[in-house]
């Protein structure tokens, strides 16, 4: 086991030079947000989808057409508003008059990278178009069925749901996205950086450094990361601790969540710290990767209860509580 482990750390030290470039890349274009950029990865190298909320300005849409430029892949962009059709995002059956047919019209959701910007602008009806794409990797039109390319991402932003003219995104949807990122302000330096680079005229974009087949096999020395029985364990007590938080001594966080994580959860979990441990160039998984990635795979999951509502306690305190006093092994 320990000689596999080496051969594999060995195989993805050979991969650190390419993500270098790529997070070299995206800094021609993002000042800072280094926690942004390596969520985006680790959504990229999971093969799950990321949700992005921040307050406008903030460079959430910049930070997801830099990946999809940086990527020899299709990529589409989609502005959700309230008057937006599910139509205008799977795509629809066109009549043909002439000979009395229907020709399939395909949407913007048919390309490997897809940013939903702002996605709770929309009402929850188009916002559940996007399900089945998500989940199965496919879509409906008419009869037919439609397999979606590999890779197939959603980078949705948002912006916070309290302000005017959102809509919440629906409880399925929302599980659907493995992580929930949540970015703030940058700091002094950082933001003397953007201005110094946004005064003049040139405009600089991310060119493409990654093909399909480079994701593919990152993703494969991800799967491939060693993650410990015992670490198992460990993840599916911080997700069980959403829902029975009374049998892991954490009682008083009981009347605090109305619902807990789904089973999705523990599978995210599991697949985002092996894609922590491989951008740390390492073969096998520690339990700091699971915690370094668990606010970020259980704070959309997790649904808090009038009372903490009440208490102005957020989901993210209830995991940091959680990370607090489950046993690490």
């Amino acid at each position: 086991m320990t000689q596999d482990i080496q051969q594999l750390s060995e195989k993805i030290a050979s991969e650190r030079p390419r993500i270098a470039t790529l997070r070299e890349e995206m800094g021609r274009v993002l000042v800072g947000q280094h926690y942004l950029v390596d969520r985006l990865l680790i959504g990229l190298l999971c093969d799950g989808h990321v949700l992005v909320e921040g307050l406008p300005g903030l460079a959430k849409t910049t930070a997801v057409r830099a990946l999809g430029n940086c990527l020899r892949v299709s990529f589409s962009r989609i502005q959700f508003t309230p008057d937006l059709l599910p139509a205008d995002v799977v795509g629809t059956m066109v009549y043909k008059p002439s000979d009395g047919s229907f020709s399939v019209k395909k949407g913007p959701i048919f390309a490997n990278i897809v940013l939903a910007d702002e996605i709770n602008r929309a009402p929850a009806k188009v916002q559940s178009a996007l399900l089945e794409a998500m989940q199965e990797r496919q879509v409906t039109l008419g009869t037919q069925t439609y397999t979606l390319d590999d890779p197939f991402l959603v980078m949705a932003t948002q912006n916070p749901i309290e302000q005017q003219g959102t809509y919440p995104l629906p409880e399925a949807q929302v599980d659907r996205f493995m992580l929930k990122l949540k970015i703030g302000y940058p700091k002094f330096d950082e933001e003397l950086e953007i201005l110094n680079r946004n005064v003049g005229l040139d405009r600089v974009e991310s060119r493409p450094v990654l093909s399909p087949e480079d994701v593919r096999r990152m993703r494969g020395l991800v799967a491939d990361t060693y993650l410990d029985e015992k670490l198992k364990r460990y993840i599916l007590n911080l997700v069980l601790a959403t829902r029975e938080p009374a049998e892991h001594k954490l009682s008083k966080l009981k009347p605090l969540i109305f619902c807990g994580a789904s089973p999705r959860a523990s599978i995210a979990l599991a697949k985002a710290a092996k894609a922590h441990a491989f951008l740390q160039g390492r073969g096998f998984v520690t339990p700091q990767d699971v915690k370094a990635m668990a606010p970020d795979v259980l704070r959309h999951r997790i649904m808090v209860s009038y009372e903490a509502e009440a208490e102005e306690l957020t989901s993210d305190e209830i995991v940091k509580e959680i990370l607090d006093h489950v046993d690490v092994p």
